[in-house]
């Protein structure tokens, strides 16, 4: 025989309070108006009953699943743990459990994973994937979903985003090197259907004015995607172009380390030949040699601030205007990947 399942009535009647009061003390957020005494009670008595809530019939009373999607284009990505920590500690205290899914960066799969999700009923959806141009997610946004954008954002859209001050960062990382005596500096940059490599491109060339630097075209090397085979790659063209250059500002942090393993196959060294710089401060990096000189972005407040950013979109009743862009602060890290000019 299977074992009846505990109810909210079981509870009420085990501590004495009316069944809404027992409603409001296990949920997350109407529990606040009500005493801590009330709340540790009836909890401590779901807890003995063995009382576990009915996800699916909460649901289909208040149109919520309590769930949200979460996309990422690449889950070998280390910076992402702990954006995605920031987004869990919001989250998770609320009630809300989130699935996470990975593009890939390939625009059919995100579209696929999209509906997914939305097969799913999530109440919402961060995207730290989102390409600049993207009609799926802006449908889906347009249909009335909450959506919020991290780390990228969409062109000639209402959709809120989070990102870095990708303008401050690259010039501060400019002034370093011109700093060092640099004056012959190429860029690896990002891909350019993404905002992340749109965005720092542009700051570079108009760093590179402020500081009297001369923007060369060819020394611009653009990559396919953010990681260490592009830009081991985008370093072998530089050099096979024979232009003169003595450092490399790349567009992210796994560019810059592929970059300096291409410079490594042509015995080239990192810094005292060559300098090379990256971006995002992902972790580990100071347990690789050389030590790379960054620009530090805050990845664990990113997901949090994405995360309220949600919220508020999710319960419009209880939240202010919701900001259309968010632009956190970032940090230059000086290591030991950047060195005098030769």
């Amino acid at each position: 025989m299977s074992k009846k399942r505990i109810t909210l009535k079981d509870i009420a009647r085990a501590t004495g309070v009316h069944v809404s009061t027992v409603s409001r003390a296990l949920d997350p957020v109407e529990r606040k108006a009500i005493t801590e005494e009330v709340v540790n009670r009836i909890r401590a008595s779901a807890d003995m009953l063995g009382y576990r809530p009915n996800r699916i019939a909460a649901g289909l009373r208040t149109k919520r699943t309590m769930t949200v999607g979460v996309m990422i284009p690449d889950i070998t990505n280390v910076i992402f743990p702990p954006i995605l920590r920031g987004i869990e500690s919001v989250l998770e205290p609320l009630g809300y459990a989130s699935i996470i899914v990975n593009t890939d960066s390939k625009r059919d799969r995100e579209s696929r994973l999209l509906d997914v999700l939305r097969d799913r009923g999530v109440d919402g959806i961060i995207h730290a994937a989102v390409l600049r141009n993207d009609p799926a997610i802006a449908k889906a946004a347009e249909d009335g979903l909450p959506v919020v954008t991290l780390n990228r954002k969409m062109e000639y859209s209402n959709i809120p985003y989070v990102i870095n001050d990708e303008e401050a960062g690259i010039c501060e990382m400019l002034r370093h090197l011109h700093d060092l005596g640099h004056r012959h500096i190429a860029h690896l940059a990002g891909p350019q259907d993404l905002s992340t490599g749109q965005l720092r491109l542009a700051a570079f060339r108009e760093a590179a004015k402020k500081l009297s630097i001369e923007f060369r075209a060819n020394l611009v090397v653009t990559a396919t995607r953010f990681d260490e085979t592009e830009g081991a790659r985008c370093a072998q063209v530089l050099l096979s172009s024979e232009k003169n250059f003595t450092a490399i500002l790349c567009a992210n942090d796994r560019l810059a380390l592929g970059a300096i393993d291409g410079l490594r196959e042509r015995g080239i060294d990192c810094p005292r030949q060559i300098s090379v710089t990256g971006f995002n401060d992902m972790p580990f990096l100071d347990l690789i040699r050389p030590k790379l000189t960054t620009v530090r972005i805050q990845q664990h407040s990113a997901g949090r601030t994405a995360a309220n950013i949600l919220l508020q979109l999710i319960n419009p009743e209880t939240s202010v205007d919701v900001p259309i862009e968010t632009i956190l602060p970032v940090e230059l890290v000086i290591r030991e990947s950047t060195a005098p000019a030769a």
